[in-house]
């Protein structure tokens, strides 16, 4: 029994953490490599460096991402759990993204929507990616409360 409730525990646990990220195709950043947009480069993981960290899936571009990413996951986890940036900051509300549209600012990864001729990335700036990152900051908290 105490085994059985510690299992529903845990996977009632992982279903709450992954509710803080943007799991569209079931991996953060539709499983593109959260590695190597810290190299300037929006780039599909592979399935075959695939790694569960905090509840939720990541796919790498190779093997030598996923064991950067190992070393020190925390740096790479996309703000906002993968959600737009700036529909976090401007509207509150958790928007799904282009993984191609990204900006890395102050050592932390964005990213943002892009289609239907919306690029969120270049509202960001244009608005104040300052304050509009303060803005998510506080938003992205009373999101998860």
């Amino acid at each position: 029994m105490k085994k059985a409730f510690t299992v529903l525990f845990l996977t009632i646990s992982a279903t709450f953490f992954a509710q803080d990220y943007n799991l569209k195709k079931g991996y953060v950043a539709e499983g593109y490599d959260v590695v190597s947009y810290f190299e300037n480069k929006a780039i599909e993981g592979n399935k075959d460096f695939s790694f569960n960290y905090d509840g939720v899936k990541f796919k790498f571009s190779s093997k030598e991402n996923l064991e950067t990413f190992k070393k020190s996951p925390k740096k790479y986890i996309p703000a906002y759990g993968g959600f737009c940036a700036y529909a976090i900051g401007a509207k509150s509300k958790k928007v799904s993204i282009d993984p191609k549209t990204f900006e890395i600012r102050d050592g932390k990864l964005y990213l943002f929507y892009n289609s239907w001729g919306t690029n969120t990335l270049e509202l960001w700036e244009q608005e104040g990616a300052e304050q509009l990152r303060i803005k998510a900051d506080k938003n992205w908290k009373n999101i998860n409360n």
